[in-house]
């Protein structure tokens, strides 16, 4: 008889519990079936298409099973000592003689999709010792991270629309219909859309791509890629003006405020309606409309992010929810509040945020939250001399496909003396490894939302165990990891054991120090002793939550969160709608909100240099499907095909402007290079605009990826050569970039 077993889906951001339904026995167990978890506390059973594949992405025949090893140039099965060995061989000595900025790691976005993910790449870093640290934040959100940080005075510190509550949604560059969201934590957000609207509240999509989220709203507007924040900054002028500024209870904690009238005075809607394509008058009625709502929130993602002015664009829509009184507002944009964030301190000044603090060795790019552009990760290791990259450690990431100039990275990672890749998958990156470590499908582990319950519209924990056992020849990724650990910092062959241990005593013996830590003032050893959990992982899974701001804080609160008591519910725990938490939250040297803090003061005449710039003729912006999840989700059968494919989104006025035929193929060209690609004639995209899809690409050689392969796509990426980022994040921009379009005439009828 087949049984069931509970699983957070592990695909998006959403975090949706799955029922899986297992068959076989013993060793010949496996997944056959999910169904969305209707007693689930966060998603009360909603499913995607995403989470019904669960079966065959965690048995596609694909996934490697075991280590693979380099020999004589060529990738071969390895048992896992094996495997640490050549690890510990080819990366110890080399920091040992280069020192440790002879490393760069790399860490891609299914990190914070796994427990593992979230627990040990910390601690694989501060092994290391390097600062040369490239992550998926800078194709992808590192503009919030950076404005949060210059106005709350700590970089995840981001507060998220109150979805239930509120009144009225602006939405800029986010399409979560097929997302499911993204630094926005929300099971079923059609379904909260719908919501809103059925309340009689107001959606307002701004997209210059016609997605289905903007096709459910009340009013979409097409604006000219890349031009969000002239417009963010019209609406703010249009409040002052108008005088309809209300801060309501932040009144006393801002700071900037005048500082901001002035610095937007002139970008007023007329001056900006041209470059937005936007009239002055929806300009207005946008900024009264947000003015007037009794709850509103303002939410901005991809399409406001990886553009020319992506952190002055995210920076901008926090302004617009202080100056209208919805920041930590119930229905507005409110903070969340993890079990697993450190218990709340008292309000007070902290120690703020730093941009800069470093500089990349060639191009001088500054750091942001400790990290570099991985734009610039290829010429951190094909440009000659000291500190050059010459080995490199990838976690769950393809840059070779996400980041721009996958030729030049994929030449680059090819001269390495050594690389080693944590990948379930042989792909257009991890095919250059000369060690590949892969984890066991999603099955086979457990799982917790360390990232994403800090972005969740609604406070909850919950946890799942391994729904099958380990198969014979597979490793826990904790351990994968944990082993890893201890071959980098020299310690190879120790027990893994330890890696987690050491994690406890150092949090332990810190936390007893801090006067307003629930441990102040007790016996490490003695707390230490108290956890409980089947191994390292939810020992410290364990320690957190105890500590957390929901913990029992080993003993002092009764009813207090420990891992005992989440075991106990396995469909999770509700711990309330979000709260306000101003002033607590805030890190900012002034212990205020800082409106207008300098990094964006001196950022501010690019926006106005701006509106003097001519439109390019034809600009390319990304999309997201449904079914898909940057490039590791392709190698899926039953998320191929359709409306999931890469093809050139074109408006058909440009389409008969330059000669396109539906179906017929175009090429593409811009700084970074040239693809070829089948035309889609849709009126979908606004004139001006052309649209591909990100994370294809799948025609490499050496790579083991058969689905992927059988309708690679191209990689849009490519069309970029990496030199232009949002300055102040480092971010790559990936929409809004001009380029070129001619149709290609088939040979048949020249």
């Amino acid at each position: 008889m087949p049984s069931t077993a509970l699983r957070i889906c592990p695909l998006c951001e959403a975090t949706c519990g799955l029922t899986l339904t297992i068959e076989g026995t013993a060793g010949a167990a496996r997944v056959t079936g999910a169904r969305g978890d209707r007693d689930d506390v966060f998603s009360h059973g909603f499913i995607c298409p995403k989470g019904a594949s669960f079966p065959e992405a965690d048995s596609d025949p694909d996934r490697l099973k075991g280590p693979l090893v380099r020999k004589d140039g060529v990738l071969h099965e390895a048992s896992w000592d094996e495997a640490f060995d050549a690890v510990a061989a080819g990366l110890r000595p080399l920091i040992e003689r280069y020192g440790p900025q002879a490393v760069g790691v790399v860490l891609g976005n299914p990190n914070v999709h796994t427990m593992a993910g979230g627990l040990y790449p910390p601690v694989l870093l501060g092994s290391l010792g390097t600062r040369n640290i490239f992550t998926a934040s800078t194709v992808d959100q590192m503009p919030k991270h950076v404005s949060s940080g210059l106005l709350f005075g700590d970089a995840f510190a981001i507060p998220v629309p109150d979805l239930d509550r509120t009144d009225h949604l602006l939405l800029l560059g986010a399409n979560p219909l097929d997302s499911n969201g993204s630094l926005c934590t929300a099971p079923d957000f059609p379904g909260k859309l719908k919501a809103l609207r059925a309340r009689g509240g107001t959606l307002t999509v701004v997209d210059p791509r016609r997605t289905r989220t903007a096709k459910l709203a009340d009013r979409h507007l097409a604006i000219r890629p890349g031009t969000d924040a002239l417009l963010l900054a019209a609406m703010i002028q249009v409040l002052f003006a108008e005088q309809l500024t209300d801060l309501g209870v932040l009144e006393g904690q801002v700071e900037g405020v005048d500082d901001v009238r002035e610095a937007v005075r002139h970008l007023t809607p007329d001056a900006v309606s041209a470059a937005c394509d936007v009239p002055a008058d929806t300009i207005r009625a946008l900024a009264r409309d947000l003015a007037a709502a009794p709850t509103a929130a303002v939410y901005a993602r991809m399409g406001a992010s990886t553009v020319v002015h992506g952190t002055l664009t995210n920076w901008l829509v926090d302004v617009l929810n202080v100056l209208t009184g919805n920041l930590d507002r119930p229905g507005g944009a409110l903070f969340p509040l993890s079990a697993t964030d450190r218990a709340p301190r008292p309000a007070g000044p902290g120690k703020g945020f730093a941009l800069g603090r470093w500089r990349s060795r060639v191009s001088g790019h500054p750091e942001a939250k400790g990290e570099l552009p991985i734009a610039a990760l290829a010429e951190e290791i094909d440009t000659p001399g000291d500190g050059a990259i010459r080995a490199v450690v990838a976690v769950a990431a393809n840059p070779v496909l996400s980041t721009p100039d996958g030729d030049r990275l994929d030449k680059a990672l090819a001269s390495l003396d050594f690389m080693v890749s944590i990948d379930p998958y042989l792909n257009e990156t991890s095919c250059h490894a000369h060690v590949i470590l892969p984890p066991p499908p999603p099955s086979q582990s457990p799982h917790f939302d360390f990232a994403f319950n800090g972005f969740a519209v609604r406070n909850q924990v919950r946890y799942t165990r391994a729904a099958l056992p380990l198969a014979d020849g597979r490793m826990a990724e904790t351990e994968i990891l944990a082993r890893l650990v201890l071959a980098a910092s020299g310690m190879h062959g120790g027990d893994p054991a330890a890696v987690d241990a050491m994690v406890v005593d150092k949090t332990l013996g810190k936390a007893v120090t801090e006067p307003h830590s629930p441990a102040y003032g007790r016996d490490p050893k003695e707390l230490a002793a108290l956890l409980t959990g089947e191994n390292g992982p939810e020992r410290r899974l364990d320690l957190m939550l105890r500590l957390g701001p929901y913990g029992d804080g080993f003993g002092a609160h009764e009813d207090g969160l420990t891992l005992d008591r989440l075991l106990a519910h396995p469909h999770g725990i509700d711990l309330g709608p979000l709260k306000t938490r101003l002033p607590q939250v805030l890190k900012t040297r002034s212990g205020r909100v800082e409106l207008f803090p300098g990094p964006i003061a001196d950022d501010l005449p690019r926006l106005t240099d701006a509106l003097r710039a001519a439109p390019d003729e034809l600009v390319l912006v990304g999309r997201r499907h449904l079914r898909s999840n940057n490039s590791w989700m392709h190698n899926v059968r039953t998320l191929t095909g359709g409306s999931n494919r890469c093809t050139l989104h074109v408006h058909p006025a440009d389409a008969a402007r330059i000669g396109l035929e539906n179906g017929g193929h175009a090429r593409v060209e811009a700084a970074g290079g040239s693809l070829t690609v089948p035309v889609e004639v849709t009126d979908a995209v606004r004139p001006g605009v052309v649209s591909l899809p990100h994370g294809w690409g799948h025609d490499r050689p050496g790579t083991r990826l058969a689905v992927a392969a059988e309708n690679p796509g191209v990689n849009v990426n490519q069309l970029l050569d990496g030199t232009l980022l949002d300055p102040l994040s480092g971010t790559s921009v990936l929409n809004g970039f001009p380029v070129s379009v001619t149709a290609l005439v088939p040979a048949t009828t020249r």
